[in-house]
């Protein structure tokens, strides 16, 4: 479906026969980027294009000034700083895969973001963050599910420690399947992870997992009936009969695993949030247990290095964003101030 989108836009977006060339080999190479990239990119194309469409501009190619005309359109109508960045370099991607020179080049675009940016902050826009799933949250949750009669609990119980435990992202633990669970020579589970966001290489990434988790996963496979089923998901859907289904052509999509979180939140005696977080984290979500993870590592005085390995972070700053107030009374200057003469 994406790539029928893809090729009709491709015939609206330009009447340049090399151009419109480019642009379906583009379409044709997709696999090169991620899904979520790739929706994100025809998402982006849908919008400028309309917007283009609707003030007499040309979308591909765009001027600079088209270009700055837009990005204040976006800031406008409400768009994050971070959303408009997104837009920004998107567009870039389009042109340099039609051959033609990104308008993002252009001071005029340069100073434009740097303006988004500015107003942004001074605005008093912050970066949205998932609420933290820690450790504490995941063992008050084992005490309350890990003897449950209902097959759905026992899953997601399972899925809430390999989370936290891996710090791996929801659509890379939907892909895990039962044949990616083999054990180490002290009878821990060791997943295979084919590949990740940041990792995407023949020798895929090894996570190792603790013996409790290890534990209430191999639960989840007995009760399911899991372990004859190499090919079957790892985190499949459970009937409404108690029954696991096996069988499925697609993984558990991030709804249904966002809704995990929804119910572990509501199970753990929290209320709906009264002020949302950028009017989205009210409660867990699909990221929570990725960001409590890192920040209990570095509360416990994990190096940032280890940190990063462990949740396949390729940028210090990305991780940054979800430990900056962690250990924020320890900085220097108030350990300078409350030394004793």
């Amino acid at each position: 479906m994406g790539e029928i989108i893809a090729n009709g836009m491709v015939s609206a977006l330009t009447a340049d026969e090399d151009i419109a060339a480019r642009l379906k080999e583009f379409v044709q190479d997709k696999d090169a980027f991620s899904s979520n990239t790739w929706r994100q990119l025809l998402s982006v194309m849908r919008v400028c294009y309309r917007w283009a469409r609707e003030n007499a501009r040309t979308f591909l190619p765009m001027t600079d000034a088209d270009l700055r005309d837009y990005l204040n359109f976006l800031q406008l109508t409400g768009r994050a700083s971070s959303t408009i960045a997104t837009h920004a370099s998107l567009i870039s991607m389009l042109h340099r895969n039609a051959g033609l020179t990104p308008p993002n080049t252009s001071p005029i675009v340069f100073r434009t973001i740097k303006k988004i940016n500015r107003v942004a902050v001074v605005g008093g826009e912050r970066t949205g963050q998932a609420i933290p799933f820690r450790l504490a949250d995941l063992m008050k949750l084992d005490s309350l599910w890990f003897n449950s009669s209902l097959l759905r609990e026992k899953r997601n119980l399972a899925f809430l420690h390999v989370a936290y435990n891996t710090l791996l992202r929801v659509s890379e633990l939907s892909r895990l399947r039962v044949r990616d669970v083999t054990f180490a020579d002290d009878g821990r589970i060791i997943l295979d992870v084919a590949w990740t966001k940041t990792i995407v290489q023949t020798g895929g990434l090894i996570k190792a997992l603790s013996n409790l988790s290890t534990q209430r996963l191999m639960e989840w496979i007995a009760a399911a009936g899991l372990a004859a089923e190499p090919d079957a998901f790892l985190f499949c859907p459970v009937h409404r009969s108690n029954k696991a289904v096996m069988i499925a052509e697609r993984p558990l999509s991030t709804p249904s695993f966002e809704t995990i979180f929804a119910h572990a939140w509501r199970t753990s005696g929290h209320s709906k949030s009264a002020k949302l977080n950028k009017n989205r984290y009210g409660g867990w979500s699909g990221h929570s247990a990725r960001v409590g993870a890192a920040q209990d590592m570095a509360k416990q005085g994990y190096a940032v290095a280890q940190i990063m390995q462990e949740g396949t972070w390729k940028k210090p700053e990305t991780l940054m964003r979800y430990i900056r107030n962690v250990d924020a009374h320890q900085g220097a200057m108030v350990d300078l101030m409350e030394k004793k003469p």
